[in-house]
């Protein structure tokens, strides 16, 4: 029986929400499966990804296959990346405790670039509450001054004083 690592689809229209299952690669989309490995929310920024992390390899070394997006979240968690630092041990090209410090230090990199975006978006998250704030304050100003100055006392106008002397009598006598 030829099994798949793929998602499974829930959540309302416009809103998804996927759980990653290894199936029957016959069996459809949303029907039967044989195991559920975790699961996957891309409504969140960064995306949730929560998966199990030993059930995942040893159904990749069982055969399983991953569709593209399921290959896509392995790889992103290191799953992949693990069947493959084992299949170096096998090898020999390296030993196990090689192999073990590799993934710890692609374990801690990884960690540091997911921190760095969530700090990234916060950041500008809150940049964007900092000007919006201070457009929402100028306006408050603006309009303010506009109000004080509807409702100030009209100043009254200096009367205008006619300002033509009188004309110098040019000719006398």
């Amino acid at each position: 029986m030829a099994t798949k690592i793929r998602l499974q689809r829930h959540g309302k229209q416009g809103r998804p929400f996927y759980h990653v299952v290894v199936a029957d690669s016959r069996a459809p989309r949303d029907g039967k499966f044989i195991e559920r490995i975790g699961s996957y929310n891309p409504n969140t920024n960064p995306a949730t990804i929560v998966l199990d992390f030993e059930k995942a390899l040893d159904w990749m070394n069982k055969g399983a296959q991953p569709t593209d997006t399921a290959r896509a979240i392995l790889s992103y968690k290191g799953v992949l990346y693990k069947k493959h630092l084992q299949g170096g041990v096998k090898k020999g090209a390296f030993d196990e405790t090689a192999a073990e410090t590799k993934f710890t230090a692609w374990t801690e990199a990884q960690e540091a670039r997911i921190s760095g975006k969530k700090d990234g978006l916060a950041q500008s998250k809150a940049d964007a509450k900092k000007t919006a704030l201070a457009a929402e304050a100028k306006k408050k100003e603006e309009k303010a001054a506009a109000v004080a100055a509807k409702n100030a006392p009209v100043a009254e106008e200096p009367a205008a004083e006619e300002t033509e002397a009188p004309a110098s009598e040019e000719t006398e006598g």
